[in-house]
């Protein structure tokens, strides 16, 4: 049997921290949506192919090839073959993964077909898996959201303010939720999961149960 779980929800809501962790207590795969947006856009920018070029886009696609593997428990993104995981996290592969998505979407769908996932994002059970077996959408307060994200921030010696965090989470939900394509929205059977008030721990035995 193949199963799906599905997580979707706001910005810093942890879904991607949950999601790695209730695939591994579960044995399935996770599959890091972002970083095969990321791997779409390395091909692009290889083949220096304009993004916005939606016909260009189109007749490329299907040369492409990405695949989640893991080695030593750490995420591998292959991309036709070849290892691109050390190359996603740059300025340039981050301003022109979000123009990939209907490729992805597609290569995501045949994925889940083949094996047991935890996906995560923002229109994964209202989109992408919407005959998941499980589907959760994970939120949190503003306040909390806000807490978490400039306590990671101070860890990294970056110095911020509580109020501008805040501001910056609001102003991504709203365009999250109101964007014209797959906008954020808490699917019909997805079990709302406000995490404010609970621990990773917590939160991934409320998932698997």
């Amino acid at each position: 049997m193949i199963y799906n779980i599905a997580i979707d929800g706001p910005a810093g809501a942890g879904k991607s921290t949950i999601a790695k962790r209730v695939a591994k207590n579960l044995g399935f795969i996770y599959v890091d949506t972002g970083a095969m947006y990321r791997a779409m856009a390395v091909y692009f920018l290889d083949k220096g192919i304009d993004v916005k070029d939606e016909d260009a886009v189109s007749r490329d696609c299907d040369n492409v090839n990405i695949m989640i593997e893991y080695k030593d428990n750490l995420q591998q993104v292959i991309l036709n073959g070849e290892n691109i995981t050390s190359r996603l996290r740059t300025e340039e592969v981050g301003n022109t993964a979000s123009a990939v998505r209907k490729k992805l979407v597609e290569l995501q769908k045949e994925l889940a077909k083949k094996t047991s996932v935890v996906m995560d994002g923002r229109d994964i059970g209202s989109c992408v898996l919407k005959d998941a077996i499980c589907k959760i959408y994970l939120t949190a307060s503003v306040e909390c959201r806000a807490l978490r994200r400039m306590a990671e921030l101070q860890e990294k010696g970056v110095d911020t303010s509580l109020e501008i965090i805040k501001a910056d989470i609001s102003d991504r939900d709203y365009r999250d939720m109101h964007r014209d394509v797959s906008p954020l929205v808490q699917a019909e059977d997805a079990v709302y999961l406000d995490s404010s008030d609970m621990g990773i721990e917590e939160v991934t035995d409320k998932i698997i149960s």
